[in-house]
């Protein structure tokens, strides 16, 4: 028998099942049926901004070739990333640090391959976005959880990690977190930044969510905490770019030549097409607050009508566009329930256990990101299905 790798082995990432099961629902319904409503992946329902698009139109009319473009990427781009830091943050990141990636989900290879032996642990909140563990798994290295709750709203605490023996090789943090939505206040984050860099914790925040705010906490960046963090971001969330596939990473200096000596080999460089588009999409600012009033709107509408539908125990949604929904008074199958309401109430939602393996059997994810319409008319279709 042939041998296969422990790339093989590596777990499916649940919610592009839940898709493809919605897909295959949707193509089966009759002509003129309600369609369904796609509550299952984080995928804005608009496109990249019209700005962007307009500038790679005029890219490949004047013949631009599009070719290879440096590992790190344009300069142009990193350089608008970094005045982008200074704008938003405060933060000065010199443009040698910054990396445009495949998307963050290219990112985090590079960031783990970089910082990160094979058998170092990282450490993470449970629940978390499971490409984390499912990457570092792959790449032989061990996902340590912290079991997170309400009580730390969603998110690891600083007392957690100083309970730790051994220390961990790295922390994993995102502000806000997938699937619940919530952030972590500024006081807190700059302490566990702290507490990382102090003792020889790699600390590689994910915020790509933000932009994606609704003024409960106020976003941080590790960028501008201490000078040992790797932050992973990405145009897929706040610029509403999911498929042209363009993310960044801001590195300290000791990893900057690691990471682009990976990035040279793995991928050679982030398309030229997209990272066009990504450079002008800054540019796009009214386009990308009237998505976010949008989710705004659906999320306030949410939170009011779902807890009528039967859905009344969800963890603070600060950010994002996810509501994590424990429904262990209705079940204890996550998957099942899931999908149920999908062959039932045409509704996609992805299973807890997509996000936390040991408890979330009994919590479901809903995203918020798509039509309005659609999710205004999400909460009636929950409270049929659930008998209300």
């Amino acid at each position: 028998m042939l041998k296969t790798g422990r790339g093989a082995e590596a777990p499916p990432f649940l919610v592009m099942d839940v898709i493809a099961a919605a897909n295959a629902r949707a193509a089966a319904l009759p002509p003129g049926a309600p369609g369904i409503l796609r509550m299952e992946v984080g995928q804005p329902g608009t496109g990249a901004p019209r700005g962007a698009a307009q500038a790679v139109a005029r890219a490949l009319e004047a013949g631009d070739p599009m070719g290879y473009t440096e590992a790190f990427g344009l300069r142009s781009l990193r350089e608008r990333l970094a005045r982008h830091y200074a704008e938003r943050y405060g933060a000065a990141v010199p443009v040698e640090r910054i990396a445009v990636t495949l998307g963050a989900s290219g990112a985090f290879p590079l960031a783990f391959l970089a910082a990160f032996d094979p058998g170092d642990a990282v450490a993470m909140a449970a629940p978390f976005y499971p490409p984390y563990a499912n990457i570092l798994t792959a790449l032989g290295m061990r996902p340590q959880l912290l079991e997170c709750g309400p009580e730390t709203r969603w998110q690891p605490s600083l007392a957690m990690l100083e309970a730790l023996d051994p220390r961990p090789e790295g922390l994993i943090l995102a502000s806000p977190c997938n699937p619940a939505g919530t952030m972590l206040p500024p006081e807190e984050f700059a302490a566990i930044a702290r507490w990382c860099h102090a003792n020889g914790v790699r600390l590689v925040s994910d915020e790509i969510y933000h932009g994606l705010t609704y003024g409960t906490v106020a976003e941080t960046t590790a960028a501008g905490l201490t000078p040992s963090a790797v932050v992973v971001n990405s145009f897929s969330k706040y610029f509403s770019m999911t498929g042209w596939r363009i993310g960044w990473l801001v590195l300290p200096e000791d990893l900057v030549r690691p990471v682009e000596c990976l990035a040279q080999n793995l991928f050679i460089s982030a398309p030229h097409v997209s990272q066009v588009a990504a450079e002008t999409a800054f540019d796009c600012r009214a386009e990308l607050e009237e998505n976010l009033a949008r989710y705004r709107r659906s999320r306030a509408l949410l939170l009011r009508e779902l807890p009528r539908a039967g859905l009344d125990r969800i963890a603070a949604a600060d950010g994002a566009f996810y509501l994590w929904a424990d429904i262990g008074h209705l079940t204890n199958d996550s998957v099942e329930f899931c999908r149920r309401l999908l062959a039932e109430a045409d509704v996609a939602a992805t299973p807890g256990v997509d996000f936390d393996p040991a408890r979330g059997a009994r919590f479901m994810r809903l995203s918020y990101c798509g039509p309005e319409a659609d999710m205004a008319a999400a909460p009636g279709r929950i409270a049929r299905f659930l008998g209300r």
